[in-house]
């Protein structure tokens, strides 16, 4: 019996619908009825009793099941223990992050480590001016990043972190008074211009060019850097949203971060470069995605 049509008879036995079956595997519903005839033929007993209002397992089939699944629990522990040892063998995933969010990935890192033991994850830092350069160039394996990500490029993995958002404005600006801002504060004020290497839409998912009312936000002055926007900022020249790890992780003298009440929460996914594909990221992916987002 071939892998594929165990895992067909296990789904079946699960489901007991030939439809679901189908659709879950992502194959034809003729190919799960050819693969059952196949084994029923092959072990000479029907497996499935079939009408036309349900499918239930016969005792073979229900004993059949049993064995087949702890030989399957078997196979798929000791591959998943090979490719532990493979990713454990001095393997370095390059993680793109904005700036300390690393501190805020220490639970995915910790996991990632004890799942794959020798396997690791160095940090390296990423602008919102340039997203994604540093994936296509190989110079990071993931990046992780504010959703949507539509690069057709790409590939977009769990998400791993979640938060609000804040308004970085100078320590003398009038909104500081009231202690938080709105989405319709930006067309009072200036955002950064964060150039043209990030594309539009995904700029606009943070900074947006319109108000919910419509009013549109003055753009500039330009800044490539989170340091260098925290400057421009600081100096009067403008405000900025950003995440609300920004304001987590700095006091620069000059800024306050203010919450925007009104600003949809932020998800942070991991991304990666789909023809770099490889066991590492898809380990530190399936890590992510059993450990779940963490809320910032």
């Amino acid at each position: 019996m071939e892998l594929r049509d165990i895992e067909i008879f296990l789904t079946l036995a699960e489901e007991l619908h030939f439809g679901r079956t189908a659709e879950r595997l992502h194959v034809s519903q003729a190919r799960v009825s050819q693969a059952i005839g196949r084994q029923e033929r092959r072990l000479g007993v029907a497996l499935f009793d079939r009408t036309s209002r349900r499918v239930t397992l016969t005792p073979v089939g229900r004993r059949l099941r049993e064995d087949l699944q702890q030989a399957l629990d078997l196979l798929k522990a000791g591959l998943a223990r090979a490719e532990a040892a493979g990713l454990g063998a001095g393997r370095t995933l390059r993680l793109g992050v904005f700036g300390h969010a690393g501190h805020e990935l220490r639970p995915l890192v910790d996991a990632f480590r004890a799942r794959y033991p020798g396997a690791d994850v160095q940090f390296g830092e990423i602008y919102g001016s340039d997203p994604f350069t540093a994936l296509r160039t190989g110079e990071h394996d993931v990046n992780v990043l504010w959703l949507p990500v539509a690069e057709p490029d790409l590939t977009v993995g769990p998400t791993v972190l979640t938060g609000g958002r804040v308004l970085a404005v100078p320590a003398d600006h009038p909104l500081t008074e009231r202690g938080t801002a709105s989405l319709e504060d930006l067309a009072d004020n200036h955002v950064v211009d964060l150039g043209p290497d990030a594309p539009e839409y995904w700029v606009t998912s943070m900074v947006p060019t319109r108000t919910p009312l419509g009013r549109r936000i003055p753009r500039g002055p330009a800044a490539r850097t989170f340091h260098e926007i925290l400057s421009l900022v600081a100096a009067g020249h403008c405000v900025h949203p950003l995440g609300d790890l920004a304001a987590r992780y700095n006091r620069p003298p000059g800024v306050v971060f203010l919450p925007i009440r009104d600003a949809p929460a932020l998800q942070w996914a991991l991304t990666w470069r789909s023809t770099a594909d490889s066991p590492s990221i898809r380990a530190l992916a399936q890590t992510a995605a059993d450990l779940g987002p963490i809320s910032m």
